[in-house]
């Protein structure tokens, strides 16, 4: 089986970091796969490791007839079973063919770029009802989760962060009002002692350091900007928070579960049902500091607590959400299709 990935998306975010995983897995479950993605060396370079042979091309706006172009002899060469687009710009340039279009979702998006595809598959069932809700055949929208790979890379060093002697709290995201980072920041003020690690760019951070300064968090707040060493911040870390007022599914929740550290989320569309309350995490109510930071209280003050919530993470990370699961799935899914 051979698949065409093309991923037309930016450099960084969850889907970008969800591709960068699942195509290498794929590689390594036997799979012929060939990338197409925008020209980020850093993704060529990794997809290029694992034996992925990729070709990187502009995806510009409307007037950008040539990526089209190209991506379509791409896919004549590369003769594919099927042609997987990441998101909407990806797969509004999908090019038709003898092989099956397929389209990868991971958020509530306008269905008008999907037209080319004949199959979609959704990482949430919320997001699979949607695409139903929208006039899609059941029979062709499919449900597959993500996974989150543990790397084989060491802790940071807590010293150099300021987290040698107090509680770790860390934020895996986008700098975005969506992600509810400024509700962490008040949340703070109610944790004492803790520190906060935020782990993320985007277009909130003035606005962010501005509050935390507002709020006189500025010694305990330490913002790291995008880091590609996720599995070493979150083996240095005390409890893992997503304050998210809107978040489809929540990578987060699987690296936290996946890494051991106690989870606390707040119960946004994606983490709210993703999470069991009290088994393999935490559950606040969106846009509320003082609940959010009276569950992190709870997990710091209760050793066995935060011990029964990882152990629960990490039951759930191997019935449902391990590497090897979920990448059974896609080839499931894949043959199904083919058949």
């Amino acid at each position: 089986m051979r698949v065409l990935q093309v991923m037309a998306s930016g450099r960084h975010g969850g889907a970008e970091l969800f591709y960068e995983d699942l195509v290498p897995a794929l590689v390594k479950a036997g799979t012929e796969q060939v990338g197409v993605i925008r020209p980020y060396p850093e993704r060529a370079a990794i997809l290029a490791k694992a034996g992925c042979p990729v070709t990187m091309l502009k995806f510009g706006g409307p007037l950008d007839l040539v990526t089209r172009f190209k991506l379509a002899k791409i896919a004549k060469a590369a003769k594919p079973d099927i042609a997987m687009g990441w998101m909407n710009r990806a797969c509004k340039d999908l090019p038709k063919g003898p092989w099956v279009n397929v389209g990868r979702l991971g958020g509530y998006y306008d269905l008008k770029y999907y037209r080319r595809c004949t199959h979609l598959i959704c990482n949430t069932p919320d997001i699979c009802d949607y695409v139903v809700r929208e006039g899609r055949a059941a029979a062709a929208v499919h449900y597959i989760p993500n996974f989150c790979p543990v790397r084989d890379e060491p802790a940071v060093d807590r010293a150099l962060l300021g987290g040698q002697a107090a509680p770790v709290l860390l934020i895996l995201a986008r700098l975005h009002p969506a992600k509810g980072i400024d509700i962490a920041l008040r949340a703070l003020v109610e944790i004492k002692d803790a520190v906060l690690w935020i782990a993320g760019e985007g277009p909130a951070e003035g606005k962010l350091k501005q509050l935390a300064a507002d709020l006189g968090l500025g010694g305990r707040v330490r913002f790291l900007g995008w880091r590609d060493d996720r599995s070493a911040l979150l083996k240095a870390a005390d409890v893992c928070l997503l304050p998210s007022r809107s978040e489809p599914f929540g990578n987060v929740v699987l690296n936290a579960w996946s890494h051991g550290v106690p989870l606390v989320a707040c119960a946004s569309q994606g983490p709210g049902k993703l999470v069991h309350d009290g088994d393999d995490g935490l559950l606040a109510p969106v846009d509320d500091a003082g609940a959010l930071a009276a569950q992190v209280n709870a997990i710091l003050k209760d050793r066995a607590l935060a011990q029964r919530l990882v152990a629960g993470g990490r039951q759930r990370t191997a019935a449902a959400f391990s590497e090897a699961a979920v990448v059974e799935r896609y080839l499931a899914v894949y043959r199904a299709i083919l058949a």
